[in-house]
């Protein structure tokens, strides 16, 4: 009788969902971060507005100390937040390398794929963008909104200049999405075709060469490593050129609205305070789209390795469970065992052993 596996479907989120305490516990890290990132703007609200026109030394310092004190403790739930994601691709790795190995003995012994050796690389490149400052650009995107409600609250006209240009960088962001991931995932797939070929000689280096096809097998692979390299320039010339303008138009957005702030100060509609703060924030929504744009490679990257990963243990469920048996009980027996030397007339030694005892004669 054989008992059924456990269902294959969609094992690697099945086992993320066994971290949710840890990820739930980086998106509260998030949260206070994204909300200790307002202290430099404040920051500046106090000091241009309530210390320049009181002259008081003594409100500096209280507030120098205290925002001292902010980043103390923003730069720990940092490094705490680094540690635990780094704890939690390392788990992750460890709860399903096993696994997809055997999926990928699997794959090569029943179907004989050459490409499954590129699983072990997939995890390893989902782990990295568990771990990498990429996922936490993913976290932190979120929370763009929060500085820029603070915006308007300074000013409508800072506001609506700054959810423009968070407009226009979102635009940026999906044409360089739609653009860039065709190219990439087809040199993600060329360049694993590309590795299995020269593998694949390297193991046959004496036949090729006792043969003489090395310049053939070369040619073979240099083709592959040709189109593998033509579609990942073509990929990142695009995202590249979408990265640089949206560069130029970060920082432009950031000088306009330092310009529309001192505008907006002259007619007295402001305090040079807001003004300094809001193109501190301006950066601070800008911030985490341009962040997307610049991992969006190591995105697709991982998006690809994933689903790699999912259609292969898709493909190669675990193997079905037997019945448990008890332990096998080794027994040993060895009857009529006779040796003697060559030409001799007598045995020189005579022996039997049964499973449970040892019985010797020699003659």
């Amino acid at each position: 009788m054989k008992l059924r596996p456990a269902s294959p479907r969609n094992e690697i989120l099945a086992t993320l969902g066994r971290f949710r305490p840890a990820l739930r516990s980086v998106a509260l890290f998030t949260a206070v971060i994204n909300l200790l990132m307002l202290a430099p703007s404040l920051y500046m609200l106090q000091v241009y507005d309530r210390v320049l026109g009181s002259g008081n030394h003594m409100t500096l310092l209280m507030l120098t100390l205290m925002v001292l004190g902010l980043y103390l403790l923003l730069g720990a739930l940092e490094w705490v937040r680094s540690l635990v994601v780094i704890r939690l691709g390392g788990q992750l790795d460890m709860q399903l390398n096993q696994r997809i190995y055997d999926a990928s003995f699997r794959a090569s012994l029943e179907r004989g794929e050459q490409a499954v050796g590129q699983a072990l690389n997939d995890l390893t490149s989902l782990r990295q963008f568990l771990t990498g400052n990429a996922l936490f650009a993913f976290f932190d995107a979120p929370w763009f909104p929060l500085y820029l409600l603070v915006i308007f609250l300074f000013s409508p006209w800072l506001g609506l200049l700054a959810l423009v240009g968070a407009l226009l960088l979102v635009l940026l962001a999906w044409v360089n999405e739609s653009r860039s991931r065709e190219p990439l995932a087809e040199a993600g797939q060329l360049s694993i075709l590309a590795t299995q070929q020269a593998s694949a000689n390297l193991r046959q280096a004496e036949t090729l060469a006792a043969m003489g096809m090395l310049p053939a097998m070369r040619a073979r692979w240099f083709a592959q490593h040709q189109a593998f390299l033509a579609r990942q320039n073509l990929g990142s010339e695009r995202s590249a050129a979408i990265g640089a303008t949206s560069k130029g138009v970060r920082l432009a957005l950031q000088s306009l609205v330092l310009g529309l702030g001192a505008w907006l100060a002259v007619e007295g509609l402001i305090t040079p305070g807001m003004m300094i703060a809001g193109s501190i924030l301006m950066g601070r929504v800008l911030s985490p789209i341009d962040q997307l744009i610049a991992v969006w490679r190591q995105w697709s990257g991982a998006r690809q390795a994933y689903q790699r990963l999912a259609r292969l243990l898709e493909e190669n469920p675990p193997a079905a469970l037997g019945m448990p048996l008890p332990a096998p009980r080794g027994a040993l027996r060895v009857e009529r065992f006779c040796a003697a030397a060559p030409d001799a007339s007598r045995h020189c030694c005579r022996t039997s052993v049964s499973p449970w005892n040892l019985a010797k004669r020699s003659a």
